[in-house]
């Protein structure tokens, strides 16, 4: 999600920040209502700054990787400009590397369940073709196959 550093002054209208993002107009309310962003109004209108911008890019990164809004918030809401987001960045880090473990946590976890249904499938694949191997995932194969086999073993009919 690389994208260009936007100008301090520069605004933005909820349809360019959609288009952007590939969001809709009702998520970026909904972070707004969560109070992780906040256009000015013009009217009806909502007006974006470069800060807003740059939160609703981080708050989609941040959802990507799994962090609830709440957690978004929290890191977004760190930073002060008089330390250079160092607090920000301090906190970050902590909550970057606890979501790190736990994805591999999670990956494991998978990797595990994916080797147990494998190997479940292998062996109700071996019972299946002792008892029923029409039932089979490739049964229809296996009935062409069978039906070829019991051709050749029927005996011809005798013409009349």
């Amino acid at each position: 999600m690389s994208r260009p550093l936007a100008r301090p002054d520069r605004t933005y209208t909820i349809r360019q920040l959609c288009r952007e993002f590939d969001a809709t107009p009702r998520a970026l309310r909904f972070y707004e209502d969560k109070g992780l962003l906040s256009p000015e109004r013009q009217g009806q209108n909502r007006i974006y700054s470069a800060r807003d911008r740059a939160r609703l890019r981080l708050i989609l990164l941040g959802k990507r990787v799994g962090f609830s809004l709440s957690e978004i918030g929290e890191m977004l809401d760190l930073y002060d400009a008089n330390d250079g987001g160092a607090a920000q960045m301090a906190v970050s880090l902590k909550k970057f590397r606890e979501r790190i473990a736990a994805l591999k946590a999670q990956r494991e976890d998978i990797d595990g369940a994916i080797e147990l249904l494998a190997d479940g499938c292998v062996r109700l694949e071996q019972r299946l073709s002792e008892i029923r191997p029409d039932l089979l995932p490739r049964a229809a194969d296996y009935e062409t196959v069978l039906r070829a086999r019991l051709d050749e073993h029927e005996p011809e009919s005798a013409a009349g």
